[in-house]
């Protein structure tokens, strides 16, 4: 009798079951034996005991007991009381009664007919019985692929994890996908195939190596090691194989769509460099120039305020310069993920006398309290935060101080770990929660407008929209985040959270 069937693996538990099968075991036929032998004989004892002698209806009762005894212990039984049967009648209800010759040729043609009918009748019955047993079979498989299925696309989609549920599925050993492009080829010529991802210990690597290669198609081959396949086994693998082909094309789907993430982000990025190098950079360039050729000429005697105002022009368009020249390329270094800040343990004070350089200080107020603790932080990335914020401030609140503060306690937390968070506020106009997320996009300044902007720059004072979106990008890359809120009575609060310094590795 097939049971229940199932393998399990360590973490995943139960991973593959197929549902019990009881098709007609042993306990049934050893069932239908005994009744073979005793319901034929007990048939004819009660119509020698109650006297009835019609040959037609015994044989129908008999052939009844055929059936029932087929229905219940398969073809074997059915067939002892077949032919037990036919020598009952035989014996007991055909003419001559008491002898196993018989006088009339009609009675043995019936007898006959009897046996054919009910061997054919059995082996219907015990065919219909194995057809049922492989169809509740196949039904369990198709049941227990779909399950396993629907638990591939739900885990994490790598083919490392798909060939684990292969291996404890099948109870091999190790499995091993081979790929290989098969492609520009010339005739005759064999495959190179590779390592595409592997399971177990020691998976093969080669042919040789395996106990069975499945070819999945043209460009793909699983090998197998651990023993024999059962038939059932063998079914199972053909279907792993087309999941092996979905789960390597959704594979190849999502980093093809990951690469046009990219390049389209890539696409953007220049072309936002481009606009930024043909405004924001040639506007102070364009400054530059012209005060250094009034400088330069060599007929004029420019009064000191005058040479001095012009010197300050070429200094603070110099200052621009390196400004937007400095958050470009760090906005690159975000883009391509190659941000790797040296984590130390910073107070919040110690940043600002160099972030805080060319803010006017009449428009600062620090409130930040004494005997905070360090936070996690790279020095010179959150010096670039702080002054990236501070500086948009100002620009964006022109008519109000700005005013910073920090405080740390229970409550704040980055993630599950305890933080403190500095907090940057001024009273200008503010923006609206759609324009929060906008402002801390690259390249986006507030509205597109030459007026004021929260975005980290503006068409008139210069900027290309990269301040915010650096002082976010290091703050995420610090292991912390930055995050936009309301000022109450108008304005706004950049608030910076940064995890304390536990004074080691993180």
């Amino acid at each position: 009798m097939a049971g229940p069937e199932a393998h399990s693996n360590g973490d995943d538990g139960v991973l593959l079951r197929l549902p019990p099968v009881r098709g007609i075991g042993t306990g049934r036929v050893i069932t239908g034996l005994v009744l073979a032998v005793l319901l034929p004989p007990g048939i004819e004892l009660l119509v020698t005991i109650f006297g009835f002698r019609n040959f037609a209806m015994i044989m129908l009762l008999q052939l009844a007991v055929a059936v029932a005894v087929a229905a219940i212990g398969g073809l074997w039984p059915a067939v002892v009381a077949a032919v037990l049967g036919s020598f009952l009648l035989n014996y007991f209800s055909a003419d001559p009664v008491g002898s196993l010759s018989i006088a009339d040729p009609t009675t043995l043609f019936t007898l006959v007919v009897f046996l054919a009918v009910a061997c054919g009748v059995a082996l219907a019955v015990g065919l219909a019985s194995r057809r049922a047993q492989e169809a509740a079979r196949s039904g369990a498989e198709a049941t227990a692929l779909s399950e396993l299925a629907l638990r591939i696309l739900s885990s994490d989609g790598s083919l490392e994890s798909f060939l684990e549920k292969v291996r404890s599925n099948l109870g091999m050993e190790a499995v091993t996908l081979l790929g290989s492009s098969g492609q520009g080829l010339p005739n005759g010529a064999q495959p190179e195939w590779r390592v595409l991802a592997s399971a177990g210990p020691n998976p093969p690597v080669t042919h040789a190596a395996a106990d069975h290669a499945a070819v999945v198609d043209p460009h793909y081959t699983l090998l197998l090691r651990g023993g024999q396949l059962s038939a059932q086994h063998q079914r199972m693998l053909a279907a792993f194989g087309a999941f092996v082909v979905a789960v390597r094309e959704r594979q190849q789907l999502v980093k093809s769509r990951r690469d046009n993430v990219r390049l389209a982000e890539g696409n953007k990025m220049r072309t936002s460099i481009l606009r930024a190098v043909s405004h924001d950079l040639r506007t102070p360039l364009a400054g530059i120039k012209l005060a250094v050729s009034s400088l330069r000429q060599e007929d004029v005697n420019f009064p000191p305020d005058v040479e001095r105002e012009l010197l300050e022009t070429i200094e603070d368009y110099a200052d621009r310069l390196d400004h937007l020249v400095d958050n470009l390329l760090d906005m690159s270094r975000i883009t391509a993920d190659a941000v790797n800040p040296l984590l130390t343990g910073i107070v919040w004070a110690e940043v600002l006398p160099e972030a805080l350089r060319g803010i006017p200080r009449e428009r600062l107020r620090n409130e930040l309290p004494p005997n905070l603790p360090p936070v996690q932080a790279d020095a010179g990335m959150l010096e670039r935060v702080v002054a990236n914020i501070v500086e948009n401030a100002v620009k964006y609140a022109p008519d109000s101080d700005v005013v910073l503060t920090a405080r740390a306690g229970a409550g704040i937390t980055v993630g599950d770990r305890p933080a403190s968070e500095l907090r940057i506020v001024d009273h200008g106009r503010g923006v609206g929660h759609k324009e929060v997320v906008d402002i801390f996009q690259p390249f986006q300044r507030f509205g597109d407008s030459p007026s004021p902007a929260p975005g980290g720059g503006t068409g008139a004072g210069g900027g290309i929209g990269l301040g915010l979106a650096v002082a976010k990008g290091f703050s995420e890359a610090m292991g912390g985040r930055l995050a936009a809120e309301p000022t109450p009575g108008g304005g706004l609060t950049m608030v910076v959270t940064l995890p304390l310094w536990t004074g080691g590795p993180q």
